[in-house]
């Protein structure tokens, strides 16, 4: 008698606690922004990977203020040359970007290359347990 009590006390205080939120979708609020609570981005920021034994070279630099954007970034092609993406955004231009290259491309000899041969299959026993 206690337990079902119990039990059903339990679902009276389940019933009647606070409803769940609601998840039915509504337009959004609009926000307003006074000039006080918005500042203009500003940052700067730089990176670089340079590994000699696997020859990986890369690298990023990036500044901004405001709507002015500019920076660049190197890449270590397979090819043995080093790319370098100079760019910027001013306003509402779009990105502009200007690719260059150093180095010449080297490619490995045909008879550098080994021809590809797939791993041998495993095999397969079955017997009596």
């Amino acid at each position: 008698m206690n337990t079902k009590v119990f039990l059903l006390l339990g679902l009276v205080a389940f019933v009647s606690a606070d409803k769940r939120p609601s998840l039915a979708y509504g337009a959004p609020q609009a926000q307003r922004f006074s000039s006080e609570e918005f500042e203009a981005p500003k940052y700067g920021f730089d990176w670089a990977v340079r590994d000699g034994e696997s020859g990986n070279d890369f690298a990023q630099q990036e500044t901004r203020d405001n709507e002015n954007t500019k920076g660049s970034f190197t890449v270590q092609l397979p090819d043995g040359r080093l790319q370098t993406v100079n760019y910027y955004v001013d306003g509402d231009s779009g990105f502009i970007a200007d690719v260059q290259y150093q180095g010449e491309a080297r490619y490995p000899d045909s008879s550098e290359v080994g021809r590809y041969s797939p791993p041998a299959a495993p095999s397969s026993r079955y017997g009596a347990p």
